[in-house]
């Protein structure tokens, strides 16, 4: 224990000292160095959302490490993450929206993927179909689609979608991985898409994956549950979503063990899916304090299926998971230096 710690902290100071030699491109150059993504690496995905981040920042909130201010993407790029999750919201805008200030719209999201691309991470766009969040408990439909019938709403999904995607891929900075939907174990768009009504809630979902098909095909199409350690639930969905033919590369899990059972059970259901299933799986959205075993768990799943993880707003103050309350690297942030140097003996 004590040479890790030792480990640890020269790691620390490295970092420090690479991040206090990076040179800060103006905005013209970093557009010009923005090139568009064509598939997903090889390379096991260490992943982040960090779509808090320009809230943070509008409100005078640094990040540092050892003492050594420097911007976020950078610091995560010197800790070896290489991916970057972001949420979107229809109109955050509206009342009742997520912000009044359009944090988390297309706007918003354009500037911060323009900032993920220009460090060269890989980049998933999550979209919540909502004005606000959503999530096992709240899948409001957006306020301009409330009014609409089956049939405009599902056109609603597929022409925002598309117009959306085709706006990133305008710019250069098409998402590598696209959620359609964010932790609908129960649906979306409700009560439309309300699970106990696959067939409606199938037809939303082909609308969206219709729509990422039509823009950017090299991205990859992602259903996300919130059944990390619930193997039943998480098969009964999946095979109604394959009994009606839904078209999507990647299975998306939450795991926050309060809601979602213990490691093991999550090893267990992740296990069982790369057997049953053939899209890869990543865990998209996961907390501090088992960094090291979700990671190991995904990593060492069967036939390769584990493509990475997602740590879920690493920099909040009220989740305290890499990042303290200042903006201060945690101890938690180091364990990504020495990730799988040692990794875990498959069970």
């Amino acid at each position: 224990m004590q040479s890790k710690s030792i480990i640890l902290v020269i790691s620390s100071l490295v970092v420090s000292a690479s991040l206090c030699s990076l040179n800060f491109a103006d905005q013209t150059s970093t557009e010009q160095a923005v090139k568009p993504a064509n598939t997903l690496p090889d390379a096991f995905l260490i992943g982040a959302d960090i779509s808090w981040l320009p809230q943070q920042e509008a409100q005078g909130r640094c990040f540092s490490v050892a003492g050594v201010e420097c911007d976020l993407l950078k610091i995560l790029k010197e800790h070896h993450f290489n991916a970057i999750r972001l949420r979107i919201f229809v109109d955050p805008t509206v009342p009742g929206g997520y912000s009044s200030n359009g944090f988390c719209g297309l706007e918003a999201s354009v500037a911060m993927a323009r900032r993920v691309k220009a460090e060269g991470l890989q980049f998933l766009l999550d979209f919540h179909y909502n004005d606000t969040w959503a999530d096992p408990a709240h899948q409001k439909k957006p306020a301009a689609w409330r009014d609409l019938d089956f049939a405009g709403l599902t056109n609603a999904v597929l022409r925002y979608t598309r117009d959306t995607l085709t706006e990133f891929k305008r710019q250069n900075l098409t998402p590598d991985i696209v959620q359609v939907g964010n932790e609908i174990s129960n649906g979306l768009l409700w009560p439309d898409g309300k699970s106990d009504d696959f067939d409606q809630l199938s037809a939303l979902l082909a609308a969206g994956i219709r729509g990422v098909r039509e823009t950017t095909p090299s991205a990859k199409i992602m259903l996300h549950l919130a059944w990390g350690g619930q193997n039943e639930k998480s098969r009964w969905f999946l095979d109604n979503a394959m009994k009606r033919g839904l078209d999507f590369d990647l299975i998306g899990q939450s795991y926050y063990p309060r809601w979602h059972g213990t490691l093991e059970d999550l090893k267990a259901n992740l296990t069982d899916l790369a057997a049953r299933y053939r899209q890869g799986i990543i865990v998209v959205e996961y907390s501090t304090p088992h960094v090291r075993e979700v990671n190991e768990i995904v990593r060492f799943l069967p036939g390769r299926k584990g493509l990475g993880t997602f740590i879920w707003e690493p920099t909040h103050p009220a989740h305290g998971n890499l990042f303290d309350r200042e903006g201060r690297a945690l101890p938690a942030l180091q364990e990504y230096l020495t990730l799988f140097s040692a990794p875990l003996a498959p069970k």
